[in-house]
């Protein structure tokens, strides 16, 4: 009988090894035999009907996505880092993501998992704001995303490009404030913005102002109502705060999954990916990064982090290897989609680092 380990397995459905190992122990893997430490697993076998999902998933409600395209969006890294859930079992029943943006991996556990609780949180109090709209005043948003789609499709270019200017130079005067009528409006502004300006990008200038210009869509989903319906409803038993990543800390136990995807990194010294925020993150500040992560395992939660990979650019550069160096590392491969210079997008290499 032909065999492959339990890495292969975990390799060829696309789950952990530690996964596989578990499924073989438990007898879910049709004549699966133990030599020594290692798994022996028929070629030809089925991976198994993954329990945790008819436990944690409800399958009569949508799947969520992302309501807004952000700057390192971890989209197109689900597949690894979905292979990090530690749900295995009744221990970890919390999630927390600190630097929530776009909430890639967030909507991810959303509509796959019925967790006891959830908290995310954000600096960015514009994108903050937004999220609580959403779960708080949803009928109110969708009116007015379907006011501006109304209004700015049927337009003609030259046209496009005053309404867009027109709703930038509002949404840059608005503040995020204890007035409903205006966070509402904010709100939908920046949904707008997202889903109309250049590469969908959230950037600002030194003075915090947005200043994307207008993208080249023919036909963009402003309101996008049935994902904003679901999402506003998966979105009612978590917890949303503004602020620094270290309030998350009373939250966080040892039932708690933690995912950390600060600000990346530059890989040169003229390339910043934290062009896309108002506040740089600096080798200071990955550092104490490093450090509360630390902090945070020793409370015993289950914690993965992302990063871009120094390597990629300076092969001596082992600054993030240092800093989490009793942690495990993973390189993945990852497409830049954001640069300037087309002839630079392409694969690179981003960084999972774990502490289990």
């Amino acid at each position: 009988m032909e065999v492959m380990s339990a890495r292969e397995a975990a390799d060829k459905w696309g789950i952990s090894q530690r996964r596989v190992a578990i499924l073989c122990s438990e007898n879910r893997i049709s004549n699966a035999q133990r030599l020594g430490n290692m798994w022996l697993i028929p070629i030809n076998a089925e991976k198994p009907i993954d329990a945790r999902s008819t436990r944690y998933n409800t399958t009569d409600e949508k799947c969520v996505k992302p309501f807004l395209k952000w700057a390192g969006g971890k989209g197109q890294l689900l597949k690894e880092i979905e292979k990090y859930y530690p749900f295995d079992n009744d221990t970890i029943t919390k999630y927390a993501e600190p630097f929530v943006g776009g909430g890639a991996v967030l909507f991810d556990i959303l509509s796959k998992y019925d967790l006891e609780q959830i908290y995310i949180s954000d600096i960015n109090a514009k994108l903050i704001n937004t999220y609580v709209v959403i779960r708080e005043h949803i009928e109110e948003l969708i009116t007015l995303l379907n006011k501006y789609q109304g209004e700015y499709v049927p337009l003609e270019t030259e046209d496009r490009k005053l309404y867009y200017m027109e709703k930038r130079d509002r949404f840059n005067a608005l503040k995020v404030n204890g007035n409903e009528a205006e966070n509402i409006e904010k709100a939908a502004l920046m949904i707008f913005l997202n889903k109309t300006c250049f590469n969908g990008l959230y950037r600002v200038n030194k003075k915090g102002l947005f200043n994307v210009p207008m993208g080249a869509y023919k036909n963009p989903l402003i309101c996008d109502e049935n994902n904003l319906r679901a999402v506003s409803k998966k979105l009612q038993n978590v917890r949303i705060v503004c602020g620094d990543y270290r309030r998350s800390a009373e939250f966080i136990d040892e039932h708690t999954f933690v995912y950390f995807d600060p600000p990346y990194r530059p890989l040169t010294e003229t390339a910043s990916f934290t062009a896309y925020t108002e506040n740089l993150f600096n080798d200071e500040e990955q550092i104490e990064l490093a450090e509360f992560v630390e902090s945070m395992h020793k409370k015993g939660a289950k914690i993965v982090v992302s990063n871009s990979d120094p390597k990629n650019s300076n092969t001596e550069d082992d600054f993030f290897d240092k800093i989490y160096s009793s942690h495990k590392i993973k390189r993945v491969e990852a497409a830049r989609m954001i640069n300037c210079n087309s002839e630079a997008r392409g694969k690179i290499k981003e960084l999972l680092i774990s502490n289990f």
